[in-house]
């Protein structure tokens, strides 16, 4: 057993990194995606090791399949969820004190992919990830989701379309200077409580969505169009008492907003055309855990 132990441990090291990269990617929530990290090495321990070629690769499948059946439950809870249900945002930390538990931050886990991930299938979803994502062949995603190559290639087709259609593919150009420059202007017209600044900073036809953790039916829609998404954001983000700062959110420019001094949103925004077309507002205070946490760690 101590053997065993050693081995895991080893394996721990070599693997838990990656198989959080694939967990949250799934699950886009930080937290269940460690739970499920951990769930998978607890199985490990208690596996005969001498049949496994390629840990890395067991290790996969069995989180793979741990997420698509937290998805398929999940779909159930969700539905209930009064208004949008958004993925933990995410901060990355450089004093995180083990490098395994930093989620990669590139194109793959932008809020806006994230929130279209969301609305397709299970299946649709751990297909896309794994081969897409993670360049897994068809072969070795099948029997993960339990379909055919020949389906899991149709599932991949249909979630690229979906992605392409909503413009929020990791493929398109995004410039990070821009969005930050469209970043910090939408901070200084909050900040000066200037409606006017504002406004020429949204799309005409921009939406604005809020998860507010599933609790009030007066967001089960979203805001749309330039006037009424502004008065909306000045509402809620444009009075003294808020702040707020400028933060890389999942890998690209977004804001964070403190109410004295405590996490209470993160903003992720899509900006297209030097303007924003999309707001996502994360107000769920249990989402938040890993932003408060790294921040709290910063000081």
């Amino acid at each position: 057993m101590i053997e065993n132990d050693t081995w895991v441990t080893q394996a721990w090291s070599e693997h838990h990194g990656f198989l959080l990269d694939v967990a949250y990617r799934l699950l886009g929530s930080y937290s269940e995606a460690e739970d499920t990290v951990q769930e998978a090495f607890t199985r490990l321990l208690r596996t005969d090791l001498d049949p496994i070629e390629d840990v890395r690769a067991w290790l996969v499948v069995v989180v793979s399949r741990l997420c698509l059946d937290q998805l398929r439950s999940a779909r159930v809870r969700r539905e209930a969820y009064v208004g949008p249900w958004f993925p933990e945002p995410l901060i990355h930390s450089d004093e995180m004190s083990d490098p395994a538990d930093i989620v990669t931050m590139d194109e793959s886990v932008r809020m806006a992919l994230l929130i279209v991930l969301e609305r397709m299938s299970p299946a649709e979803r751990v297909v896309f990830v794994l081969h897409d994502v993670f360049d897994f062949p068809f072969e070795k995603v099948a029997p993960m989701v339990k379909r055919s190559p020949a389906a899991c290639r149709q599932l991949a087709s249909r979630a690229r379309r979906r992605i392409n259609e909503e413009a929020a593919s990791p493929r398109f150009a995004i410039d990070p200077q821009e969005q930050r420059r469209v970043v910090d202007a939408f901070i200084a017209a909050c900040a000066g409580g200037e409606l006017k600044a504002l406004l020429p900073l949204l799309d005409p036809s921009v939406v604005g969505w809020a998860d507010v953790g599933g609790t009030l039916a007066v967001v089960n829609q979203p805001n749309v169009g330039r006037e009424t998404v502004a008065q909306q954001v000045m509402r809620f983000f444009g009075d003294p008492g808020t702040t707020l700062t400028a933060r890389e959110i999942n890998g690209e420019p977004g804001i964070v907003a403190l109410r004295n001094g405590v996490v209470a949103a993160v903003l992720a925004l899509t900006v297209r055309e030097h303007v924003i077309t999309r707001i996502y507002a994360v107000v769920d205070p249990r989402k938040l855990a890993q932003v408060r946490r790294v921040l709290e760690t910063r000081g």
